[in-house]
């Protein structure tokens, strides 16, 4: 039982929450109140991407969509959407990690775009087809636009304050586990 609580995974899980929480805290001050400013990066959707990637033995489906699905109720989004499209876009990221161990930044970078983009559109369909009122398209890409643009520096602050890397070929965790 010890063994259960000195990994590292918990440790990073319960960061991951209090990153969470924190950028939904900031999310929600009412910083920018001037009509007609340009939306800023999603930085919840880098943050879970960036550790999928890099690491998605840390993040468990369950603590994404309990996360997610929290800042959905409380951004007042439909519940359970925006959660679904990222469930399914971080398992797809989650499936495809042996491949993106071995692929240089540039070429993660412009899949984490793609899988973004996915994201993007999905979700303003599913909002269109059930006839949801939704923000303009220019906002929307602006935000996706932003969101692109901040996923290095997620990256890098991951990297370097928390250490967090890609596995490298051949390693094991403390179980003997190849990662």
């Amino acid at each position: 039982m010890g063994d259960f609580w000195r990994q590292s995974h918990w440790l990073f899980r319960a960061l991951f929450v209090a990153l969470a929480f924190a950028v939904l805290f900031f999310r929600l001050l009412p910083l920018e109140q001037d009509p007609g400013a340009l939306p800023g990066p999603d930085l919840m959707i880098c943050l879970i991407l960036a550790w999928i990637v890099r690491r998605p033995d840390y993040l468990s489906m369950p603590l994404i969509l309990l996360v997610v699905f929290a800042e959905d109720l409380v951004l007042m989004r439909p519940p359970g959407l925006w959660t679904a499209i990222v469930i399914i876009a971080t398992e797809q990221l989650r499936a495809r990690s042996a491949l993106t161990r071995e692929v240089s930044f540039p070429v993660e970078w412009m899949l984490v775009t793609g899988v973004m983009l996915a994201m993007m559109l999905a979700y303003r369909l599913a909002l269109a087809v059930a006839f949801v009122p939704q923000p303009p398209f220019g906002i929307v890409l602006v935000q996706l636009l932003w969101s692109v643009a901040f996923y290095p520096v997620i990256v890098g602050l991951s990297r370097l304050v928390f250490n967090l890397r890609k596995p490298a070929t051949g390693e094991v965790d403390d179980y003997g586990r190849r990662l």
